[in-house]
């Protein structure tokens, strides 16, 4: 049976978006997650739903127990999850509001606990992750965007940092030199520990803003990305509606 993860913040942490909704409280060996578990059905699937950043997005990216997350949910039988994320375009051609369908990811997070795997005393695992991106997650996502009619990127890289900070101008264009076509401070982790734990993992980002490569533009503000988030969360919220009864 099909149950779908979503893991996410402001548009999904409304109940009324839920058929028949419970709230579950759990534990783990890793600790408590950041938000309890809201189940039940959106559009005729089973859903879990868990807030990234705490019901009062009160934990910062480097506070928040991804380990702990992401073992909830396996907890609870899902089968795939689905990531929501507001992110910074490297790219010119990302614009404000854009969605891009994440297919690759640059770790460069350095304080967080980011594997399942930190002791080898059982034995050493170092897992392969060449794409860490679930492939049909991400292309029933890219087209239910693109026949909504929104402005979609069917891939691109996202470059991960710790935060809370934002990036100097010389971090924006070296990850630039590097590859990466958008940035946040959550999704490579996330990916990593779902990959470890074998459970599908895709991730739709948001575009808010330029960063800070992009000089003939003033420095991003927090304020400014959540007006850019808060125009457009309900796009992602109907890509994801419509996504989850093709999910096979």
């Amino acid at each position: 049976m099909i149950k779908i993860g979503i893991i996410g913040g402001s548009g999904f942490d409304n109940p009324q978006i839920l058929i028949n909704p419970t709230e579950v409280k759990i534990s783990t060996p890793y600790g408590d997650p950041t938000s309890s578990l809201r189940c039940g059905k959106i559009n005729g699937v089973d859903v879990v739903l868990i807030s990234r950043h705490g019901l009062k997005h009160q934990y910062s990216p480097s506070e928040v127990n991804y380990r702990a997350n992401i073992f909830a949910l396996k907890e609870q039988g899902v089968t795939h999850i689905i990531a929501t994320t507001a992110c910074g375009s490297l790219r010119q051609e990302i614009g404000r509001g854009h969605f891009v369908i994440i297919d690759q990811f640059i770790d460069f997070t350095k304080i967080r606990k980011n594997t399942y795997f930190d002791s080898f005393a059982n034995g050493s695992e170092h897992p392969a992750m060449p794409d860490p991106f679930n492939p049909q997650l991400r292309q029933l996502m890219y087209e239910t965007g693109k026949d909504l009619g929104f402005q979609v990127h069917p891939k691109g890289t996202v470059v991960t940092i710790e935060g809370p900070r934002f990036s100097t101008r010389a971090e924006s264009k070296m990850f630039r030199a590097w590859g990466a076509d958008i940035i946040n401070m959550s999704v490579a982790t996330e990916a990593i520990l779902a990959n470890e734990l074998k459970i599908p993992y895709a991730a739709i980002a948001m575009s808010t803003d330029y960063d800070c490569w992009k000089e003939d533009e003033k420095p991003v503000t927090w304020d400014e990305i959540l007006e850019v988030f808060h125009k457009n969360v309900g796009n992602v919220t109907q890509v994801i509606i419509n996504t989850l009864p093709k999910i096979k």
